[in-house]
C-alpha cells in the first residue's frame, strides 16, 4: 500500500486550489469590475454566487456521489472545476463570468466533501485527525500564501489567476489519477445514507461550525480597518499581519489533528472555542502596537482553526456511511458561517467601532461554545440511553 501522505497529497492539493480559488476573486474585484464594465458592488456579487452555490451544492453532490469511490467522485469534481474556472477566465460578459463562478462553485463543493471523507477512510482511526488535518491543510495553506500570490498575478490580468487556480486543478488531477486508490464507503440504501438528517445531533453540530466561523468573520472581514492603528494604513503591515493570523490557521490546523487523535474531539472543540473568544475579547487592547498585533494575529490564528478538524472527524464516527453527506453539510455550515459573520460584522459598524468589533466576535464564539456544550451533553445522554 502506498504510504499514506502520499494518498493525502493529492487531496490537500485539490483544497489548495478550492481554497486560493473561493476567496481570491475578493481580492480581484476592482480588475474585474472594470474588464466586464460593471460596478465593484455587481463585481462583488461573484463572490456572493459562488459562496451560495457551493454551500447549496456540497452536501447535494456529496449524497448523490456518495456510492461512487472516493477516487472518481474526487476527479468528477476537478474536471467540473478545471471547466469551471477555464470558461471564468474565456468569459465575454458579466452573466458568463457569473454562470461560470456557479459552476465552479459546484466543484469545489464536490471536491470538500469527496477530499475529506476520502481522507477519513484511507486513514486508520488512531490517525483520522491528523489525515484530516493534512488535507484541511491545503485550505489554510491557501489562505496563508496562495491568496496573496494570486492576488500578485492578477494584478497583471485577473483572467492569469483563474488559469493559475485550473492549472493547479489540473495537477490535482494527476495526482490524485496516479496515486489515489479506489476507495468506496461502507455500501448503505441512500435512504440510509440520509437517515442522519433525522437526528438532532447533527444540526448541533453544523450550528457549532456555523458559529465558529461567524465568530473568526465578524473581525477577520473588517481587518483592515480593526487593525489600522497598528498599520498606520500601511499595505504592506496588513499583509504581515494576515500572513501571521495564516501562519497560526496553519498551525492550529497541525495541532488540532493530533489533538483529535489523542483527546475526545469535543474537548479539542471546546479548547478551541474558549481561548478564541478570549482572544477576540482582548482584541481592542492588541490592535494598537504593530508587535502586539502580529503576536495576537498568530495566536488568534491557531485558536480559530483548532475546531474545524475534531468537527469533521466527530461527523465521521457518527455515522460513517453517511461521511459524504455529512462532510458536505460541514462544509457548507463553514461558507454560512462565513458570510454571517462578515454580515454580522457590516450591520455592526455603526454601533462599534472596527477596533471593538473583537467584543461582537467574542460573544458569538461563546454562543458557539454554549451549541458544542449542549450538544455534547445531549449526544452523551442519548449514547448512555441507548
Amino acid at each position: 500500500m502506498k504510504n499514506l501522505t502520499t494518498q493525502l497529497l493529492p487531496l490537500a492539493a485539490a483544497l489548495f486550489a478550492v481554497g486560493t480559488d473561493g476567496f481570491i476573486i475578493a481580492g480581484l474585484l476592482p480588475q474585474i469590475a472594470d474588464d466586464l464594465d460593471v460596478g465593484v458592488p455587481a463585481a462583488g456579487q461573484l463572490v456572493t454566487a459562488f459562496a451560495l452555490a457551493f454551500a447549496v451544492s456540497a452536501p447535494v453532490l456529496g449524497a448523490m456521489t456518495s456510492a461512487m469511490s472516493r477516487r472518481s467522485a474526487l476527479l468528477l469534481g476537478l474536471a467540473i472545476f478545471v471547466v469551471g474556472n477555464a470558461a471564468t477566465a474565456l468569459g465575454p460578459s458579466y452573466p458568463a463570468v457569473m454562470l461560470a463562478r456557479i459552476v465552479t462553485a459546484g466543484g469545489a463543493g464536490l471536491i470538500g466533501a469527496a477530499a475529506f471523507s476520502a481522507a477519513a477512510a484511507i486513514a486508520p482511526p488512531e490517525r483520522r485527525g491528523r489525515a484530516l488535518a493534512f488535507v484541511m491543510g491545503g485550505l489554510t495553506l491557501a489562505i496563508a500564501f496562495g491568496l496573496p500570490a494570486g492576488t500578485l498575478i492578477g494584478g497583471a490580468d485577473w483572467r492569469l489567476t483563474l488559469w493559475a487556480v485550473a492549472g493547479l486543478g489540473v495537477v490535482a488531477m494527476a495526482g490524485a489519477a496516479a496515486v489515489l486508490p479506489e476507495i468506496s464507503l461502507p455500501v448503505d440504501s441512500l435512504r440510509a445514507r440520509l437517515a442522519p438528517l433525522r437526528e438532532p445531533w447533527v444540526f448541533g453540530m453544523l450550528a457549532v461550525t456555523v458559529m465558529t466561523l461567524a465568530g473568526t468573520h465578524v473581525l477577520y472581514t473588517y481587518i483592515s480597518p480593526a487593525v489600522g492603528q497598528a498599520t498606520g494604513g500601511s499595505t504592506t503591515r496588513l499583509t504581515v499581519v494576515l500572513l501571521a493570523w495564516g501562519v497560526g490557521n496553519m498551525a492550529g490546523n497541525a495541532l488540532a489533528g493530533r489533538l483529535s487523535d489523542r483527546h475526545p474531539p469535543e474537548r479539542v472543540v471546546t479548547a478551541g472555542l474558549a481561548a478564541a473568544a478570549v482572544l477576540l475579547a482582548l482584541s481592542p487592547l492588541t490592535v494598537k502596537a504593530m508587535p502586539v498585533a502580529v503576536a495576537w494575529a498568530v495566536l488568534w490564528g491557531v485558536c480559530v482553526s483548532l475546531p474545524v478538524v475534531p468537527q469533521q472527524s466527530r461527523l465521521v464516527a457518527r455515522a460513517p456511511s453517511a461521511s459524504a453527506l455529512l462532510l458536505g453539510l460541514n462544509n457548507s455550515a463553514i461558507y454560512v458561517g462565513v458570510a454571517l459573520g462578515g454580515g454580522l460584522g457590516g450591520l455592526l459598524q455603526d454601533r462599534l467601532t472596527p477596533g471593538r468589533l473583537g467584543l461582537a466576535a467574542a460573544a458569538v464564539s461563546l454562543a458557539g461554545l454554549a451549541a458544542n456544550l449542549a450538544t455534547t451533553s445531549r449526544s452523551k445522554r442519548l449514547t448512555s440511553v441507548s
